[in-house]
């Protein structure tokens, strides 16, 4: 029987360490041992990590943490299963995190400090830490809007105001609040979701709809190339084509809000440092710098006091925002996500 606690990363270390760990300074294999391993998005979000949270962290503790990438639900709770862990810290979404906490994938933080005092309100969710969020908000190309383009989710399922083609993520759980959204729903009475009426105004889009893209880049290249008119996409993926000088105009009215949390693996050997970790990356001033490099908007609201007026514009949580977005309400989501999920991509298929 293997013994408690012996990992994947333990055991591809064997081969070739054993001799030379036996000749090495006892203090050196000590500090070996001091290693996080923490689960990121990879590019521009890793980068962020890298200089806003890890590299502070290893600074303060002496731990070294080691990024793995990508990002991955099906490794979690494969990992958890097998007791092999690659990764101790990972990141996941609202919807992920529930699902997490139904198959006990992640530690429980009811009795860490982060839990017993939290640096601001709702810090602790279903075992995570609130990190920071991202919004899917309505860009177009200003050259076939000279006047303006879509204002809302209603305006943009206007086909005769707003002529042109259409875009949306082929994502169930992010798109059928905006279509409630659009069909009048208040974005704070649209939870619990009232699903047939959603799928009711969906179709009223559907034929305007060119694509239902996938992944983030497919998203950017079909506005870059003039494929689509009017889309609906996540937040940093528009403001990285202004930056680029694209002619490409954000709407922050009606943007929809999800939030991601930092967990722990569940029986990983590193839990004490994975709750260090949690702790650390929740400090205002890390936070501020994270979500700046990486275009998220930070969940601590302390973290806006180090960041300028035209750094937080860019931030989809940041006060000047307040009343105008709205947040994904998983808990109350008013059916199975996974069911509602399955109808919408035989929808799509119709």
């Amino acid at each position: 029987m293997a013994q408690k606690g012996f990992t994947r990363r333990a055991a591809l270390s064997l081969g070739g360490g054993i001799v030379a760990g036996l000749a090495a300074p006892y203090f050196k294999r000590v500090r070996a041992a001091e290693v996080l391993h923490i689960n990121t998005w990879g590019g521009v979000w890793e980068r962020a990590a890298i200089k806003n949270l890890f590299e502070p962290f290893t600074r303060d503790t002496g731990i070294e943490i080691r990024p793995v990438s990508p990002v991955s639900f099906a490794k979690l709770a494969q990992q958890v299963r097998s007791g092999a862990y690659e990764f101790d810290v990972t990141t996941l979404g609202a919807g992920e995190i529930i699902r997490a906490n139904q198959a006990n994938l992640v530690e429980k933080l009811d009795n860490t400090d982060l839990a017993k005092s939290p640096p601001f309100p709702g810090a602790v969710f279903q075992n995570g830490a609130s990190s920071h969020a991202f919004a899917t908000v309505i860009a177009y190309q200003k050259a076939k809007y000279p006047n303006g383009g879509p204002q809302n989710w209603a305006d943009f399922w206007n086909l005769e105001k707003f002529q042109g083609s259409r875009c949306m993520q082929r994502y169930a759980s992010r798109i059928l609040p905006i279509a409630l959204a659009a069909d009048g729903v208040p974005t704070d009475k649209l939870y619990p979701l009232d699903i047939n009426r959603a799928f009711r105004s969906l179709d009223k889009i559907k034929p305007a709809v060119r694509v239902w893209w996938t992944q983030g880049q497919q998203s950017q290249q079909l506005l870059r190339d003039g494929e689509i008119d009017c889309i609906a996409l996540w937040h940093a993926r528009t403001l990285e084509l202004i930056d680029q000088g694209q002619p490409v105009e954000i709407v922050w009215n009606q943007a929809e809000i999800e939030r991601a949390y930092w967990v722990v693996a569940r029986g990983t050997p590193n839990k004490d440092n994975a709750m260090r970790f949690l702790e650390a990356a929740l400090r205002p001033e890390r936070l501020a710098g994270f979500c700046r490099d990486s275009l998220n908007g930070p969940l601590n609201p302390a973290a806006f006091n180090h960041l300028s007026e035209a750094e937080a514009a860019r931030m989809p949580t940041a006060p000047a925002y307040k009343g105008k977005v709205f947040e994904q309400d998983i808990l109350n989501f008013g059916a199975d996500v996974n069911a509602a999920t399955q109808r919408f991509e035989r929808w799509i298929g119709t």
